[in-house]
């Protein structure tokens, strides 16, 4: 009977591989920092920035890499104060989700100390540690909604809604312009984030306006689709906002046209010639329309509801001769008292940011679930505001009245399209700082002060490489409570049938 030759066979391996990691430590440098790494009074430079930032307790693991392609390696340990702690190796830092999420759990109202040894030519570097801070709110969202967009301006491609879990990773499409024809399709805007309400438009031979107001049926029977453009309005339904009780849908009416910079830091202007605010009435399919706020020689734009429904905000520009003095157009920011028992707009217009007093244009209002804030968009002109890279984030206190930039997260590049979460301790937006191109999706929280955290970038798998090859902008990002539950061939089949739902208009004072 033969001897078996497994203890002989196993030790041959071990001895091999032995012999290639003493090679690799050899020829490569440790593969791990040992105590003759040098040290170092700088803060990493990682991407993203995520030093100093405050998260929120359900966020998805901030993964990071560092700036310069020539590390090689990196050894991050991440340390809670209150206990626990991750180590992490590798070409970047890649943390357990499921370790991650028990890690902020643990350390929640307090912080985690990150040390960083990163490896550039076969030598360790130990940078001074730095912290991100655990805040004691959750962000009040399952995720975020958004458009992604090609940079693109003639004409548009392909493109998607889609929705992604703030807590994972995980993203996946809601409505693909391929399984509509190829429309263009923007603005999904549900109603205080809640997903079981929400609109959006879909343009060309087969647009209109996608109303989903869930009232316990199927998807396709609460679906209702509007004319994309109705000639009572004299426009496009664009820009719109849900009242808190779900009846009404504040709309603005554009008639936008756009051109191109010959020698300039901004590329494109996007500009109305006219525009009007007005507001839908989903249970009887009627256009409520209002002199006061759809004045002749004024543009009505970008309108927003408060919290509680009480009012209506929007902007509004005394309108120029277009397109030679499209810089001269600045809107102020204002509002109307609402009362949804009659679905009528009140008699008198109040000013809260006044473009005289400014010198400024102001847009995009969004109030905050509290009623405390409502935070805008300031540019020099106009109110296009993605392509200013002066767009800045503005705070308007309600109960002091007093306004203010948020330096907190404001950069050279533009800063705009921001909404707020249910909860109103967070916030997010899109900003250029990354990489003067692209549009990406930025996260603050708001104290009892009104002061703004140090913003984060939205967290990828791999942050790094994902955003490099992403060719995309982000566009009209907000929260979502929960999933978004579509169905794709209701919607299809909505847009390519020819039923559209004409609407009847009443006209107020």
């Amino acid at each position: 009977m033969k001897t078996p030759k497994t203890n002989s066979s196993c030790r041959n391996r071990c001895s091999f591989l032995l012999l290639c990691l003493t090679a690799l430590l050899v020829g490569c440098g440790q593969i791990v920092p040992g105590e003759d790494a040098e040290q170092s009074d700088e803060l990493p430079q990682i991407y993203p920035d995520y030093v100093g930032v405050t998260v929120p307790l359900d966020i998805a693991p901030l993964n990071f890499s560092m700036l310069s392609d020539s590390v090689s390696a990196i050894d991050v340990e991440v340390t809670g104060g209150k206990g626990g702690s991750m180590h992490v190796n590798g070409e970047s830092a890649e943390f357990d989700v499921d370790e991650w999420h028990r890690l902020l759990a643990a350390n929640r109202g307090d912080s985690l100390s990150v040390s960083v040894c990163a490896r550039r030519d076969g030598r360790w570097t130990r940078y001074r540690d730095f912290c991100i801070y655990v805040s004691n709110d959750s962000i009040g969202a399952w995720g975020i909604t958004y458009r992604r967009i090609a940079p693109g301006y003639e004409m548009f491609g392909p493109m998607s809604l889609y929705q992604r879990c703030l807590s994972t990773f995980d993203e996946k499409p809601l409505v693909e312009n391929s399984w509509s024809m190829g429309t263009c399709v923007n603005c999904h805007t549900a109603n205080a984030t809640n997903p079981d309400q929400y609109v959006f438009h879909a343009r060309a031979d087969h647009g209109g306006t996608i109303i989903r107001n869930s009232k316990g049926g199927t998807i396709g029977d609460e679906l209702e689709v509007l004319q994309s453009k109705n000639d009572s309005l004299g426009g496009a339904m664009v820009y719109p906002y849900w009242h808190p009780d779900g009846r009404f849908i504040a709309f603005s009416t554009n008639k936008t046209s756009q051109m191109f910079h010959l020698s300039n830091k901004k590329r494109i202007e996007v500009y109305d010639s006219s525009s009007d605010v007005f507001v839908y009435d989903t249970e009887n399919h009627v256009i409520v329309q209002d002199t006061l706020i759809m004045k002749r020689l004024w543009a009505e734009n970008t309108p927003a509801f408060s919290a509680d429904g009480q009012w209506l905000y929007f902007t509004t520009a005394r309108r120029q001769v277009y397109p030679t003095d499209y810089d001269k157009e600045r809107y102020s920011l204002c509002r109307v008292a609402f009362d949804a028992s009659t679905g009528s707009i009140g008699q008198t217009v109040d000013t809260l940011v006044n473009t005289r007093l400014t010198g400024k244009s102001a847009t995009w209002p969004r109030p905050s679930y509290d009623n405390r804030y409502v935070m805008y968009t300031q540019v020099n002109y106009g109110y296009f505001s993605i392509w200013h890279p002066e767009a800045d984030l503005w705070l308007l206190d309600l109960l002091t009245g007093e306004t203010r930039p948020l330096d907190e997260v404001n950069t050279e590049r533009a800063e705009s399209l921001h909404s707020w979460s249910a909860n109103s301790h967070w916030f997010l937006f899109t900003s250029r700082r990354d990489d003067g191109l692209f549009t990406r999706v930025y996260f603050a929280s708001i104290d009892e002060h009104g002061r703004a955290t140090k913003p984060f970038m939205l967290p990828q798998r791999d942050p790094k490489g994902y955003y490099r090859l992403l060719l995309d902008s982000y566009n009209t990002p907000d929260f979502c409570l929960r999933p978004v539950t579509t169905d794709t061939r209701s919607v299809v089949s909505r847009l390519q049938s020819s039923e559209r739902m004409v609407t009847t208009v009443t006209r107020g004072n």
